[in-house]
């Protein structure tokens, strides 16, 4: 007599690990005079560069999703190479997008940039309100309906007054959805006014402590975050020890149900 197969537990949770990177155009800082002794950087191509990228496409497998800030979309500065592409690649993972925002002649060509082992649904980019345009933000939705995980990345504007346009901007965005995250360089501390009325406004949740992440290399301003809504279990968030520019990456491990957030990958790069 045969034995019937035992039927597997499905598992009731979802874990996933998520990184978020201010990269400067693969540029490195390590004091403050070297925004201006080596200025010439932000607008040449280097080795330095190029080694930093590779440096970061080594750390990045150990995530399932990642949000980049300030990846060069390909111009002089970058060798006319898409960062985010080439992280991506590099780094063995399945799906990238990004979203070019302000572009300087063919000098420099920023971007927010999407690497994710997990296929999204869907990918919108949004111009962010400002009185000097070129500030956007990234909307990754992995699943359908309810059961999505909305995933925002954004880099917001260094004047308050913007910030809090872009911030209530993006509450509106992701106040439908109840399983969502935004994560960025948002340029402000958790506690500062324009902070606590994107709380006010939608289901985003202030960290339990701030994570110093600027400058990098002495950390004390709590600039770059990863925020959840309640639905999602935030069990760890921590900097990364290396520096890739002034920034250091930003970690967190999330826990969610388990049919929220779609399939997992079995693809290959789209």
């Amino acid at each position: 007599m045969s034995r019937a197969a035992t039927p597997q537990a499905v598992p009731a949770e979802r874990h996933l690990r998520l990184l978020s990177c201010n990269i400067l155009a693969g540029a490195s800082v390590a004091r403050y005079s070297e925004y201006f002794t080596r200025s010439i950087n932000a607008v040449l191509p280097g080795r330095s560069k190029m080694d930093n990228l590779d440096r970061l496409a080594e750390v990045l497998p150990q995530f399932d999703v990642i949000g980049l800030q300030e990846a060069d979309a390909g111009s002089l500065r970058s060798g006319f190479l898409n960062q985010t592409r080439y992280l991506a690649e590099t780094a063995g993972m399945p799906f990238w997008s990004h979203q070019p925002n302000r572009a300087m002649a063919r000098l420099a060509h920023s971007a927010n940039g999407l690497i994710s082992r997990l296929e999204p649904h869907s990918v919108m980019d949004y111009p962010l309100p400002s009185r000097i345009p070129g500030r956007g933000a990234l909307l990754a939705q992995f699943g359908e309906g309810d059961n999505a995980l909305a995933v925002m990345i954004a880099h917001l504007s260094l004047s308050a007054p913007a910030r809090a346009r872009q911030l209530g901007f993006i509450a509106e965005l992701l106040q439908d959805f109840p399983h969502a995250v935004l994560m960025g360089d948002l340029n402000t501390e958790p506690d500062s006014l324009e902070m606590l009325h994107l709380f006010a406004k939608c289901s985003l949740q202030p960290p339990a402590q701030s994570m110093p992440t600027f400058p990098s290399w002495k950390p004390r301003r709590a600039l770059d975050h990863i925020l959840t809504s309640p639905a999602i279990q935030l069990d760890k968030m921590w900097a990364l020890p290396q520096a890739f520019s002034d920034h250091l990456p930003l970690a967190a491990e999330i826990r969610l149900p388990a049919h929220v957030g779609g399939e997992p990958s079995r693809g290959v790069p789209g």
